[in-house]
């Protein structure tokens, strides 16, 4: 009884200063925001050859949510908006200008779509150039097309990050909400290795470099946190709690070190190339759909046909039983860790590449995704995480055609709430009866 307690004391001390380490830092982590009497400002002039356009909308996205605006008489509109050092996206309506008039400039594609860094002076300009020309518009269906596409790459990336969770859970029983931390640490590890100002190792160096590093913070945490607390006996609950505080220190940790702003990996702006209809990807969206499925692919060998994969299977299935066959839980979740990091730095790679940016709560904004996956998919099963995941990234881009660009990430959730309803166990899972 006395040890119990003593092994109780010890996690509620850990618990305790891991919620002071995390709230110290989120205290010097909050950004300063302007006065409310003199925000910071976008600004900027709509003009047709000299004459100012009035009732023009735009749109300017970033932090602080999405804001509307019009033109004045004098065709001038501003917003303020909450920080400096981050990037804006002004968007014009091209519904909203006269019949036959377009947004023009001959070297950019999208030119109603300009991107602004509000710098230190708290004030940024942006003028649209307007003229005489063809409006192109795209029929729905190609529009539907083109988002069947960017959900199917991002569902497989999405899969990456959830098969860890899922692996994670079956063999552990562990919700790990660390794991989205895990994801943006291997954005971050890829950055400090490729980097131009950093590192700059080519690339195909680097970015193994960076997987080695995610699998090797996942095998030092099952070392000096998780397997201790297996061995204590901890329950589910208190793990879960522990999760969200190394969530809290780890997502704060990076905001220390690599600041609020946004980063680029090599490669991000590419142009796009037509492949089907009017559906385009980029090379480097290619590249990353194909890694997605070879990464998977190997990953579902590995599972099936290996010695450990049996294991870990053996493991989720019946932990008791498997170590009174002889297999040696703790080793095989040792490499269930390791995997599962490796995954997720993989990941945090690709989602860069996809959002496209470095941040650091990045692995925080997809972490409801990546648990929508595996619940849907069936909790525990590494094969419901993928089919979960492909159905979550599908319905994210295309419920965009509907739904505000803001809310399309509820839309998934939303499904997850429907196919519960009727399917607790999930896609792929099994019923087990409790009690």
């Amino acid at each position: 009884m006395t040890t119990r307690r003593v092994a109780g004391a010890r996690v509620t001390a850990a618990l305790f200063g891991l919620l002071l380490v995390a709230l110290g830092m989120f205290a010097g982590a909050i950004p300063a925001h302007a006065d409310e009497d003199d925000p910071y400002r976008i600004s900027g002039n709509v003009q047709l050859d000299g004459e100012p356009l009035e009732g023009v909308a735009l749109t300017v996205d970033g932090p602080g949510g999405e804001q509307e605006v019009e033109t004045d008489e004098n065709g001038q509109w501003r917003v303020g908006v909450p920080e400096r050092g981050e990037t804006y996206v002004v968007t014009l309506d091209e519904e909203t200008l006269p019949e036959g008039i377009v947004v023009v400039d001959p070297e950019d594609d999208s030119p109603n779509v300009k991107e602004v860094e509000m710098g230190q002076g708290g004030r940024a300009t942006v003028n649209f150039f307007i003229g005489e020309g063809e409006r192109n518009v795209t029929s729905f269906f190609d529009q539907f097309m083109q988002r069947v596409v960017q959900g199917l790459s991002f569902g497989l990336m999405l899969a990456l990050a959830a098969i860890g969770l899922t692996l994670v859970y079956g063999t552990t029983g562990i919700s790990n909400f660390a794991h989205g931390e895990m994801v943006t640490f291997g954005a971050i590890a890829a950055f400090m290795l490729v980097g131009p100002a950093t590192l700059a190792l080519p690339l195909w160096l680097g970015y193994p470099a960076a997987v080695i590093l995610s699998a090797g913070l996942g095998l030092i945490l099952d070392m000096i946190l998780w397997r201790p607390l297996r061995r204590r006996r901890v329950g589910v609950v208190q793990l879960m709690i522990v999760s969200i505080g190394l969530s809290l220190a780890l997502r704060y940790t990076f905001q220390l070190f690599i600041g609020g702003g946004t980063l680029q990996l090599p490669g991000s702006a590419e142009d796009q190339i037509p492949l089907f209809g009017a559906v385009q990807m980029s090379v480097v969206d290619m590249v990353s759909l194909a890694i997605s499925v070879l990464v998977i692919v190997a990953f579902a060998l590995w599972l099936t046909r290996s010695r450990i994969g049996k294991a870990t299977r053996a493991i989720s299935d019946n932990p008791s039983l498997a170590a009174a066959s002889g297999i040696d839980v703790d080793a095989v979740v040792r490499v269930v860790w390791v995997v599962a990091g490796t995954l997720a730095g993989l990941a945090g790679i690709l989602y860069a590449y996809y959002r496209p940016g470095i941040k650091w709560d990045m692995g925080a904004q997809i972490l409801l995704l990546m648990f929508a996956a595996v619940v849907l998919g069936g909790l525990g099963t590494a094969y419901g995480a993928l089919v979960g995941a492909l159905i979550v990234g599908i319905l994210v881009e295309v419920s965009s055609l509907w739904i505000p660009a803001d809310l399309k990430y509820a839309s998934a959730l939303f499904i997850l709430i429907v196919i519960l309803l009727f399917r607790p166990q999930g896609i792929l899972g099994r019923r087990e009866r409790i009690g």
